[in-house]
């Protein structure tokens, strides 16, 4: 019998309310208590008149502006000096007086600046690429005057401004020996009692824009991946901590315990695959390793649709569970919205639009569907837990397809092409994993936009969330708003920025939010806000110093540890994520041997990897070594039974080795595994094509076909199988020119092997003209041993007779 005439296929599987400070600060503007001057720098000598106390602001003073910090600012009492920003609307002005009065009866300062410009802060040259920018100040930051006070001065200005207010005015002067002053502003701010009392854990990125695709989650170009860090960061220190960083595997979305003892965080795999999750216990020197991950790709359970991307994962807090979301039952259908973009500022929208939520039991390692979030029609997402675990707060929309059929990819953040969703906030009861009746949060659902990222207080009294008219996180106009509980009445807090505000998280004393917001920079900066027990809050601190200013700050999350609780993270499991990359890479290439090795090098690391051994096998089968392949198959399978590439490719190989009813075992259950791999239709039938089993193996390819009707290896061979095969009851030339003509189509009509089953399915059909031209076609392009072939074929042709095979 004749082989087969498409090669088969092998698979790789890649406190104080702002109102009352105000209130109190009108008490006590008339208060004047004796002056205290500190040194500080002055570029030079300032009038004798300076030294007077601040005089009511008189008509003919010019404005000063103070823009950081606001008025009603309030600080943690640890955090180091921040840098006052003002503009100065007297042209004459080139010094400046800083007096600070207190409301507590202390002494006041007086302080005598020159004045700075604003700089740019540090460049990490790796970031500086052609898909971005170098940051630059904005017109405005470029005409501002700034100071920042010394250690001591600044500990001075929080020690009295206790919940006391401090008025902070600056006073411009013209020069040495002016008579009065140019120009006069004024700001209150207060130090809070409530200290942040805990560091922020946050990723450290570059903004380096990688090509556009079409539904792949890449925002970052390959080789950016390793600049991502994880930092540490306590508000009280002038730095951070490096954690860790130059992984060739992305780590992003992450959460933590309640009693800050697990770490949770998602964890790119091999060839960017997403549903790798990590579940690690803290401690100061952290080593996360294999057992320490796990795949949501690796559950079975029939409540859960196969899942491949667990996104926005979520601990307990008392770290037994993980909640996330999954692909639902149409999940084939596609399940988010993803669009990348060549601008660095806003480089990618990204969000679900089909899922349902799940949750994985760390004791018995299995994962179910939560009942009442897992309707197929709505997309359920983002989910949170309340502080004592009972409830989850969660958002969902209706399911749609993520890329309507003549909907233009959006090319930008917000483009009115992007596919219109617009999330509700929901809360469920966890109830031991049963789940319950979902409701809708009054003032986070059904107010016209969109509702998402949910964080639940640690007293459990409020949700703070971000609104924005489409999608979630990372837009333009996200807004941070504050809602009770229960529901209520939503405030748009008053720490929000003009430029995208999200990824927030609260303190453990629930006394301090942090955030990111993109107001200073397209490189996005750290900031805080302070809440008190009614949940008003005050205007937005800047966290300076988190990175390089050609840097970004996201995902910030606060950490429950005690200072030195956590100081360095290792990460052996992602070396072999490298080692396998880098074999695909070399694969790719055409590098054959190379990626053998290196390969070979991943499964020392973790010989138990489905993944490996199957890409491993695949090569050495390809390179002839048939056992060593064998035995990476059985492998890959042992670990992963339904692992459709790794059984198809068991199969294949046992076909090779001539045992052919143990590779029907193995493609017959990878066709179980997943019913829409066409491969394994195609070897199905290839295996029983070798059998002799003609009418089986059209069976499977033609059930392919249903599949994709256009797929060359199955229309090429079922074409041949129907023009040539001996048997008249198989035969079928109208079908088979059908066939062959839409596999010529698809090959642009330059594949030798497709124009020689096309001639011979003319010939079949009685068309002999055409079945003459398409063999010189085919003769002009075929190589040898074909070329041989097609002659003997075209001359049968000439003479009117159709090929058919030898029985």
């Amino acid at each position: 019998m004749r082989p087969l005439r498409s090669r088969i296929l092998i698979a790789s599987a890649i406190a104080v309310s702002l109102c009352a400070v105000r209130v109190h600060l009108a008490a006590q503007h008339g208060s004047r208590s004796a002056l205290r001057e500190l040194p500080n720098t002055v570029a030079k000598p300032l009038p004798a008149n300076s030294h007077s106390s601040p005089k009511p602001d008189q008509e003919h003073l010019a404005q000063i502006t103070i823009d950081y910090p606001e008025d009603g600012s309030i600080f943690p009492p640890e955090i180091t000096p921040p840098t006052f920003i003002w503009h100065d609307a007297s042209p004459i002005a080139t010094a400046w007086q800083i007096d600070v009065v207190f409301s507590d009866g202390s002494a006041a300062m007086r302080l005598k600046v020159p004045g700075e410009r604003m700089r740019i802060g540090e460049i990490d040259p790796r970031c500086v690429s052609n898909t971005n920018k170098p940051p630059e100040l904005t017109p405005r930051q470029a005409s501002a005057w700034t100071w920042k006070p010394d250690g001591a001065t600044w500990e001075a200005i929080k020690q009295h401004s206790r919940e006391h207010p401090a008025t902070v005015t600056i006073t411009g002067w013209e020069r040495a020996g002016a008579e009065a002053p140019a120009s006069r502003g004024k700001v209150a701010i207060l130090t809070s009692q409530d200290p942040v009392g805990a560091p922020i854990f946050y990723r450290d990125v570059p903004l380096m824009p990688s090509e556009v695709q079409k539904g792949v989650i890449k925002p970052l170009a390959p080789n950016a991946i390793p600049l991502i860090a994880w930092r540490l960061r306590y508000i009280g220190e002038p730095g951070s901590h490096l954690l860790f960083t130059g992984l060739h595997s992305c780590a992003n979305c992450h959460s933590f315990s309640r009693d800050g003892k697990t770490l949770g965080m998602d964890l790119d795999g091999p060839a960017n695959d997403k549903g790798l999750y990590v579940l690690a216990s803290i401690k100061p020197q952290m080593s996360i390793r294999n057992q320490d991950t796990i795949s949501w790709a690796s559950f079975k359970d029939p409540t859960v649709d196969q899942p491949r991307i667990g996104f926005m994962s979520q601990v307990s807090p008392d770290g037994q569970y993980v909640v996330t979301m999954v692909k639902g039952p149409q999940g084939d259908k596609g399940n988010y919205y993803v669009a990348n973009f060549k601008s660095y500022s806003f480089l990618q929208v990204f969000y679900p639009t089909r899922g349902i939520l799940a949750w994985y039991n760390r004791a018995t390692g299995q994962m179910h569907a939560l009942p009442g979030a897992d309707d197929p029609r709505y997309v359920h997402t983002g989910a949170v837990w309340s502080p004592d675990g009972r409830y989850l707060v969660y958002a969902q929309a209706l399911a749609r397809d993520p890329y309507p059929e003549g909907r233009k990819l959006a090319e930008y953040a917000n483009d009115p092409n992007e596919t219109p969703i617009q999330y509700d906030l929901y809360r469920i009861p966890f109830n031991g994993g049963q789940g319950g009746r979902p409701e809708p949060i009054a003032g986070a659902s059904a107010n016209g936009m969109s509702n998402s990222f949910p964080k639940v207080s640690p007293d459990g009294r409020w949700i703070v969330f971000v609104r924005a008219h489409n999608g979630l996180l990372m837009r333009p106009d996200s807004q941070l708003y504050i809602v009770p509980a229960q529901g209520g009445v939503a405030r748009r807090m008053t720490c929000n920025t003009p430029l995208m505000n999200s990824w927030h998280t609260f303190s453990p004393n629930g006394r301090w939010l942090a955030f990111s917001s993109k107001s200073r920079s397209p490189y996005t900066g750290l900031f805080l806000t302070h809440l008190d027990a009614q949940g008003n809050d005050s205007p937005a601190i800047y966290v300076d110093n988190t990175t390089a200013a050609n840097r970004a700050v996201n995902i910030p999350e606060f950490v429950n540890i005690p200072p030195g609780g956590l100081l360095k993270v290792d990460l052996p499991a992602a070396e072999f994520f490298r080692l396998f990359d880098l074999a695909a890479e070399l694969a790719a290439k055409g590098h054959d041997e190379e990626a053998i090795v290196e390969w070979k090098k991943a499964l020392e690391l973790n010989p138990e990897d489905p993944f490996a051994n199957n890409d491993l096998g695949t090569h050495l089968l390809k390179k002839g070594q048939l056992d060593q392949a064998i035995l990476c198959f059985e492998k890959a399978v042992q670990v992963k039974p339904d692992y459709a590439d790794a059984q198809n490719n068991l199969g294949i190989a046992l076909m090779q080795g001539g045992k052919l009813e143990e590779a029907s075992v193995h493609l017959q259950k990878a066709q179980e595994d997943d019913r829409k791999n066409l491969q394994t239709y195609y070897n199905l039938g290839a295996l029983f094509y070798t059998q002799g089993k003609i009418p089986e193996a059209l069976a499977q390819w033609h059930a392919g076909l249903q599949i994709d009707s256009d797929n060359p290896p199955l229309l090429n061979q079922t074409a041949w199988v129907l023009a040539t095969n001996p048997a008249a009851s198989v035969r079928n030339g109208n079908e088979a020119v059908e066939l062959a003509e839409r596999a010529a189509k698809i090959s642009g009509g330059k594949d030798p092997v497709v124009l020689d089953t096309l001639a011979a399915a003319y010939a079949e059909a009685g068309r002999f003209p055409e079945a003459v031209e398409t063999a010189r076609q085919a003769l002009a392009l075929a190589a040898q041993p074909l070329a041989d072939e097609v002659k003997i074929h075209l001359a049968l042709y000439q003479s009117k007779r159709p090929f058919h095979e030898t029985p």
